[in-house]
C-alpha cells in the first residue's frame, strides 16, 4: 500500500516524440509496463504535449517533420516551466559531432538508433530515479 507522498505511487510519465510509427510503437511497447507513455509525431505537437502533459522525461527524435528535434529541444529548454524536464535525444543518423550538437541544443543525454534496451533503461533510471 502506497504511503501518502510516496514518489512511487504513480508511474513516471514519458513523452515519446517520434515520427516513424514503427519506432514509436516499439518504444511504447518497451516502456508501457513501467511508465505512463504519451506520444507525439512531430516537433510542434511534441512541444504542445510537453506543455499539456508535463512529462517527467522526453525521448526526442532529432529528425522530425514540422519542427526538428534540435529546435524543439531548444524551445523546451527556453520555456520557464518545461526547461527542467530531461530530454534524451534519439538519432538514427549517428554522425560524428551529433551527440555534442544534441547536448548543445539542450538535450540531457543522447542515444543512437537502433536503441540498446539496456542502455535505454539505464539512461531512464539515471534521470527518473530520485
Amino acid at each position: 500500500m502506497p504511503v501518502p507522498g510516496d514518489a512511487n505511487r504513480r508511474p513516471k510519465k514519458i513523452l515519446v516524440v517520434e515520427d516513424v510509427a514503427f519506432n514509436q510503437e516499439l518504444l511504447v511497447q518497451l516502456l508501457e509496463e513501467d511508465y505512463e507513455v504519451v506520444t507525439a509525431n512531430d516537433g510542434v505537437t511534441g512541444l504542445q504535449m510537453a506543455e499539456h502533459e508535463q512529462p517527467d522525461l522526453i525521448l526526442m527524435d532529432l529528425s522530425l517533420p514540422r519542427l526538428d528535434g534540435w529546435e524543439a529541444t531548444r524551445r523546451l529548454k527556453a520555456h520557464v516551466v518545461l526547461r527542467t524536464i530531461p530530454v534524451i535525444a534519439l538519432s538514427a543518423h549517428a554522425m560524428r559531432g551529433d551527440e555534442a550538437k544534441a547536448l548543445q541544443s539542450g538535450c540531457d543525454a543522447y542515444l543512437s538508433k537502433p536503441l540498446d534496451e539496456d542502455l535505454l533503461f539505464a539512461t531512464l533510471a539515471r534521470f527518473l530515479t530520485p
